[in-house]
């Protein structure tokens, strides 16, 4: 499906090399202001140019096409739209009797019986994430818009959503960063990534047990990004090799005085920030010739993929994972 939540339903459409891309928006409030310009900085944390970056370059500029009047949400669906131009979708058609490793290629035309449109991925490129990003700016003001308790009085959260890359291809160390990514490029490989993202503001008590538990929903979202790897909270699978004496968060008169749980105790903020860390692989296109299955002459064969493909798209994801994360809050709350 290509919605989700219940509350805040977040819709994504269009392909990679198709004429446009989309989202539309449901359960947004009114009056809450918004403007195109609004979505500029985290369009521009996404966008390529940096060194390990694909060199397609789209001007993603957003329309807003329903849901707002006069600067202001109406609570209508709100619809946003943003324009493919720098496509060659001649790259690609070769994919549909060579899959290429590590996409989707494969299971996509075994699934829809080769009608899915396989340029750049179709509907399953990381394209996509651009119209999340532009939910992500949404929910972000809806978080921290100011409303109505249930009394009557106005209240106004202070949700702050950070996700920063810790490291490129295990290297944390961000001055050899640009080495590596060149160095890698040049042998015509790919790299992957560990993001940690940290929410704070949010208070306690958020989410449901047990199928909607915050790390449910979060990791839910979080995997539904192409090319994510693993998830884990707090202290995260370094727990399993911790004694209970070492992993547990004492309490203190303003709740836990340390974050092994990563701000989570039984499916519920605990009032700590929310920490999580999520693993990026490698990108799948590389320049290196590869072996796959020639399904046209029945044989195996070798693959040398062309087009347009960052050395490690981990470097564009962070502020993604922000949208992801500000979707599911929104969702919950």
């Amino acid at each position: 499906m290509n919605t989700f939540g219940e509350y805040f339903k977040v819709s994504i459409f269009g392909e990679s090399h198709g004429p446009a891309i989309g989202v539309v928006l449901d359960g947004v409030p009114g009056n809450i202001p918004l403007s195109e310009e609004d979505f500029t900085v985290d369009i521009a944390r996404r966008a390529s140019g940096a060194v390990g970056t694909t060199p397609r370059h789209e001007a993603d500029k957003p329309k807003i096409l329903s849901g707002v009047l006069g600067g202001y949400t109406t609570g209508a669906p709100l619809t946003i739209i943003f324009w493919n131009s720098n496509v060659r979708g001649e790259d690609y058609i070769q994919f549909d009797a060579i899959p290429r490793p590590g996409h989707a290629d494969f299971v996509a035309n075994i699934k829809y019986k080769f009608s899915n449109d396989p340029r750049g991925g179709g509907h399953f490129s990381g394209r996509l994430t651009l119209p999340i990003v532009a939910a992500g700016v949404v929910a972000k003001k809806i978080l921290n818009a100011e409303y109505l308790d249930t009394e009557g009085n106005k209240e106004q959260l202070n949700v702050k959503i950070n996700a920063e890359l810790l490291e490129i291809g295990g290297e944390t160390d961000k001055s050899k960063w640009d080495a590596l990514l060149k160095k890698t490029a040049s042998q015509g490989d790919s790299l992957g990534g560990i993001i940690e993202c940290r929410v704070t503001g949010l208070g306690v008590g958020i989410g449901m047990p047990f199928w909607d538990s915050v790390e449910s929903m979060i990791s839910h979202a979080i995997f539904a990004i192409p090319g994510i790897r693993g998830i884990e909270f707090g202290d995260g699978f370094a727990a399993s090799r911790m004694k209970g004496s070492e992993h547990n968060d004492p309490f203190g008169p303003d709740g836990p005085v340390k974050n092994g749980a990563g701000g989570i105790n039984g499916g519920l903020t605990n009032g700590a920030p929310i920490v999580f860390r999520v693993a990026v692989k490698p990108t799948s296109s590389i320049a290196q010739p590869q072996k796959t299955w020639n399904f046209n002459k029945d044989k195996e064969d070798i693959l040398t993929i062309k087009g347009r493909h960052d050395v490690c798209f981990a470097l564009r994801t962070p502020v993604i994972v922000e949208a992801m994360t500000a979707i599911v809050l929104t969702d919950l709350l």
